[in-house]
């Protein structure tokens, strides 16, 4: 007599799994929509960190390359004595000497104070900087005029100022025209400028020409910081030889710089301050998928007598097992895309705020998919083996 084979288990398709796992989800909307918060909150914490920082680097990108990375600054370093040098008065005319060089200027630090009134006490400068300026200065820094105009060939031999955007601010003049109290004497503002990213030490500077300077403020003529542009394949070769040209004799005692070297050294910047962020993120996703854990393991024990019915009409511990583990990766994706909305959205919100460019790294998306999908896996596999464990037999009879 031959022995009855037995019939194989029915294969569950892709579209059942889902179909179950999605049936044990909508039984407890609440206990699904609080779980998924967590997974939600912690991918939007993530997501929105990325945007945000890559947005940021992006938009100091861009302002590198319209400003151009062709600009260097030379300014007197210390002598061997370890005192402060000096650049000779002809240190600019040198400069343009140089066959790559475009255009040059000069600004040299005045030792006064700049006042809305002779009776404001000289000590109060509001950071202000009295510097004397050629006239090359605004078309070698590529600036602008917010109003009024810049020192040309006749306003640089006259008691004439103009200040940089936050001295503006600072000393409270919003337009030209009024006067300044400066080494002794008024001053009369005709014109104030607009950022100067690449130069900020001008921003807060009210600026003078160098004839009027030695005439009436007691300037030397030694420029403090000259500032050139040369083309963009020229830059490193320029460089190389702008300290021996300025000052042959102690070449050692200059020191030249390229002040676009700080906006690239703020976008790596960006991304240690995001590390940090993203590690908070990541807590708050690790939190996210223990609250999934804990919501599955409640399943398991609330729905024991659903397990042992399954399996007394045939389901085996396999088809359990990924049914728990399907509703806890429903679960995981449920707030992972929540979370992605509300990353991407904060991102855009915040970015467009401060006229950045948008920007949402597609990498940035995908690893929050994984996360999810890893944080589902592992907050889901021992509710599952658990499920899977139980007895028919015990499950039917438990109340």
């Amino acid at each position: 007599m031959k022995r009855e084979r037995r019939p194989a288990p029915a294969r569950l398709s892709p579209s059942d799994v889902l179909r179950v796992g999605a049936a044990g989800l909508r039984s407890r909307p609440t206990r699904v929509i609080l779980s998924a918060l967590g997974i939600a909150i912690g991918i939007a914490t993530m997501i929105a960190v990325i945007g945000i920082s890559s947005s940021s680097r992006e938009q100091l990108l861009r302002q590198l390359d319209r400003l151009g990375t062709n600009l260097l600054t030379v300014s007197p370093g210390r002598t061997i004595f370890g005192e402060d040098a000096t650049l000779p008065p002809s240190a600019v005319d040198m400069v343009k000497r140089i066959g790559p060089v475009r255009t040059a200027a000069a600004t040299g630090a005045i030792d006064t104070t700049v006042r809305r009134t002779h009776r404001i006490p000289e000590a109060v400068t509001g950071g202000i900087t009295v510097q004397a300026a050629t006239t090359e200065l605004l078309t070698t820094l590529e600036g602008g005029v917010l109003k009024g105009t810049w020192l040309n060939a006749a306003t640089e031999r006259q008691p004439a100022v103009v200040l940089g955007v936050k001295a503006a601010e600072r000393l409270g003049i919003a337009r030209t025209g009024v006067q300044v109290w400066m080494g002794g004497r008024w001053f009369t503002v005709i014109g104030i400028l607009g950022p100067m990213p690449l130069a900020p030490e001008i921003e807060r500077s009210a600026l003078v020409g160098f004839p009027v300077a030695e005439r009436l403020l007691g300037f030397s003529g030694h420029p403090t910081t000259i500032y050139e542009r040369s083309a963009e394949e020229e830059v490193e070769a320029v460089r190389s030889v702008l300290a021996r040209t300025v000052n042959p004799e102690n070449p050692d005692e200059v020191e030249v710089s390229r002040p676009s070297d700080a906006l690239a050294a703020r976008a790596a910047a960006a991304g240690a301050f995001t590390n940090l962020l993203l590690g908070l993120g990541a807590v708050a996703l690790l939190v996210g998928g223990v609250g999934v854990a804990n919501t599955m393991v409640i399943s398991v024990l609330e729905r024991r007598r659903e397990i042992g019915l399954r399996r007394s009409l045939g389901a085996t511990r396999g088809q359990v097992r990924i049914q728990f583990l399907s509703e806890s990766l429903l679960l995981s994706a449920l707030g992972g895309l929540v979370g992605s909305v509300f990353g991407a959205l904060a991102t855009t919100g915040y970015a467009l705020s401060r006229d950045w460019p948008p920007v949402v790294p597609p990498w940035a998306i995908g690893g929050a998919i994984g996360a999810t999908l890893l944080i589902g896996t592992v907050a889901g596999i021992y509710p599952a083996m658990r499920a899977a464990r139980l007895s028919p037999t015990v499950a039917l009879t438990t109340t």
